[in-house]
Formats: structure tokens, sequence, C-alpha cells
């Protein structure tokens, strides 16, 4: 998918920040200081998102605002559908490309 077109440099930080605590929180449930080998074999990313706690969608909630931002997609909502975000990403896809 096309990145976006010109994020400004605020916009650029707000994701790279959204970006880095969704890796910081997955990665403190990853490696927690206080597991045995054992506990930790059980933390995979697979398990993680199989259970999906709220503070991982909070976190890819924030991310995806940030990056529907830098878009310059000011009516996304976090229940937009997949659909639309797709038909949005190929629409600039194709006009980058000039394809039609």
């Amino acid at each position: 998918f096309p990145f976006p077109p010109d994020p400004t440099p605020e916009q650029r930080a707000r994701v790279g920040e959204a970006a880095r605590r969704l890796v910081d929180l997955r990665d403190g449930w990853l490696n927690p200081p206080d597991l045995t080998t054992d506990e930790l074999a059980k933390r995979t990313l697979t398990n993680l998102y199989n259970q999906r706690p709220a503070w991982l969608a909070q976190a890819h909630t924030q991310l995806d605002a940030a990056v529907a931002a830098a878009y310059g997609w000011a009516d996304y909502t976090p229940s937009m559908p997949d659909d639309e975000i797709l038909r949005r990403l190929l629409a600039l896809n194709r006009e980058r490309s000039n394809c039609r």
C-alpha cells in the first residue's frame, strides 16, 4: 500500500510515537522480567493477538488514528470498514501509478 503522500513532521512524529508505544507494550508482555523460561515460552505474539487484551486493541487504535491522520482522512473512525480503507488505499495507489 502507498505511504501517505506528504505527512507533516508532526504526523510522522505521532505515527512514530504510536508505533513505538505498541512495540514497547508488546515487548513488555513478551519478556517480563519475573517469569520462568517455561512461562516465557508461552508468551508469543500469536497468543497475545489471540487474547487481544484491551491495552493492545487501544494501542492499535491509536496507531491507526495516527496513520489515518497522515493520509488526511479527517472522517476516519475506528469503526470504518476495512473495505473502505482498502478502497481508499487502492485509489491512492492507482492515482500514483497513473492506472485507472
